[in-house]
């Protein structure tokens, strides 16, 4: 495994970072997402990525039963508060001082651990004032209950004004997590340079655009049953908007540039996200042991420049480029 500093920050991270947004505590049985848990420790994953309201806090439990026993200090434990949890109440959602002070207690408890050490917004609420999000996550840090602050598909203008406010009050706002992969690169432009200047990294997610960038998925022909783009449960939606026949057969032809680099389709596209210098790490999940051992191969990878350019080449106009679709990861109304 190979490691990167989490922005400018003294933290450093698994560039495979394990995440369980789809599943643990939903899509994979409790034993099963333990052994997917213990082959990442097992082949060097030392980060994890997880967050309330991924299976109404089933999969933070599910994450902290399987680390139980490890050495809290040797692991890099990242959670996230925004959505509804609970039983969605007018104030289980969202980033005010109550919900935040609240959620992470809750977080706590559930992964069984004293602190984690990235507490991140998962998504930016237009309906507090930011001064006051800071605020409480200010004092969260504060508290030792969170070492560090992150974001998640906040755009460059909302990073700039919360890390003006986080150096006011003096904690640590050190990353960005959005979705990036070869076919979503829409924080290129203007969120990855903001972040360059003011000091965060980037934990990307879904760099394998949420299984398309396997090739499992074949133009003209029906989706392999049990696959993502089959359960509206699991990120069935998210996935349609990679699932046009064009789409489908430019990915198709990524095979023969893997395999000259001596990689399957996966590891290309978590190799791809990792030559951006400001991504700290490639968030990866699984559903069998087998995937993490695939995925952490990818770590240390360098993908050569006239590589990098025949993947452009053929992906061409099935790239998601447009900065301005960044903001639509804001919530326009309450979540309930």
């Amino acid at each position: 495994m190979h490691f990167r500093h989490l922005g400018r920050s003294g933290l450093q991270i698994s560039e495979i970072t394990y995440g369980n947004w789809l599943t643990h505590g939903s899509q994979v049985e409790n034993d099963v997402a333990t052994q997917c848990v213990r082959a990442a420790l097992d082949h060097g994953i030392t980060s994890f990525d997880t967050a309330d309201v991924y299976a109404n806090g089933r999969a933070e439990e599910v994450l902290g039963a399987a680390l139980k026993g490890e050495r809290r200090e040797s692991l890099e434990i990242f959670t996230k508060v925004y959505w509804p949890v609970g039983p969605r109440g007018k104030n289980d959602q969202g980033l005010s001082r109550k919900h935040i002070l609240e959620g992470i207690d809750g977080s706590l408890r559930r992964l069984g651990t004293d602190y984690v050490d990235l507490y991140q917004a998962h998504r930016y609420d237009l309906f507090t004032p930011l001064e006051e999000t800071m605020q409480a996550f200010a004092d969260v840090v504060r508290a030792g209950k969170a070492l560090y602050i992150g974001v998640s598909e906040w755009t460059a203008d909302q990073i700039r004004r919360a890390h003006a406010l986080a150096v006011d009050l003096g904690i640590s706002l050190v990353s960005s997590q959005p979705q990036y992969s070869m076919l979503w690169r829409i924080v290129e432009d203007e969120v990855v340079p903001t972040c360059e200047e003011l000091g965060l990294g980037q934990i990307v997610w879904s760099p394998i655009a949420q299984g398309v960038l396997t090739g499992k998925y074949l133009p003209g022909e029906a989706w392999p049953e049990g696959s993502r783009a089959t359960d509206e449960r699991g990120g069935g939606e998210a996935i349609k908007r990679f699932l046009s026949d064009d789409t489908l057969g430019r990915v198709q032809k990524l095979r023969p540039i893997a395999g000259d680099l001596g990689l399957t389709m996966a590891q290309l596209a978590v190799a791809w996200v990792l030559q951006n210098r400001n991504v700290a790490a490639a968030l990866v999940g699984a559903s069998r042991p087998e995937q993490v051992e695939e995925n952490v191969k990818a770590a240390g990878v360098r993908i050569p420049a006239d590589a990098l350019a025949a993947i452009d080449d053929v992906l061409g106009e099935a790239v998601t480029r447009d900065p301005a679709l960044v903001a639509r990861s804001t919530p326009k109304r309450r979540p309930v």
